[in-house]
């Protein structure tokens, strides 16, 4: 259930996923300042409206989100931004409503990679790949290591700016909040 979030924080929220996001794609990178702002927004705005539950309540959306995000970027699956951007996501509307976010975010980044994939031409491959890093996993063997068009960093890969995926996410989740909050 989607909980009630405060306009001052779904404003921060929207100004930090879509900047983020617009800088995804065009540099491919979200800059530290953003970030750096999104956090510090995120846990003084909460500290300011709820006090000491407020400022629980954004360390552990910000926990949440590393505690998800942080592996998928040891195993070179994401880069260092995409973790740093849903942290500040975390800290800014907290844990339950972060994984509601995550989940969205995760159907839509899911779309929009295979419709990448099929205007690259290169979905067959690429489904092949998803068997492979299951088989590499279940052998406590990070996918990357053998095959490297498996690792985010290279030039092989078939990169999606994951930003800019978080900030569509983002805006549906707002949508979503104007309907379903309580």
């Amino acid at each position: 259930m989607i909980s009630h979030l405060p306009p001052v924080l779904q404003l921060i929220l929207l100004i930090v996923t879509v900047t983020a996001g617009i800088h995804d794609l065009r540099s491919r990178r979200i800059p530290n300042w953003l970030v750096m702002a999104g956090l510090i927004l995120g846990f003084g705005m909460n500290l300011f409206l709820y006090e000491g539950p407020g400022l629980r309540t954004s360390l552990l959306g910000m926990g949440f989100a590393l505690l998800v995000y942080f592996p998928l970027y040891m195993l070179h699956a994401m880069g260092a931004g995409d973790v740093k951007l849903m942290a500040a996501v975390g800290s800014i509307i907290g844990p339950g409503d972060w994984f509601i976010l995550f989940i969205i975010t995760a159907l839509l980044g899911g779309v929009c990679a295979v419709l990448l994939l099929v205007l690259k031409g290169r979905l067959g491959e690429k489904m092949w790949n998803v068997g492979w890093m299951l088989s590499e996993m279940t052998h406590l063997r990070a996918p990357y290591q053998s095959s490297e068009e498996l690792d985010v960093k290279s030039a092989k890969a078939v990169r999606l700016a994951h930003g800019a995926v978080i900030a569509l996410g983002s805006v549906v989740f707002l949508i979503a909040h104007a309907f379903w909050a309580k």
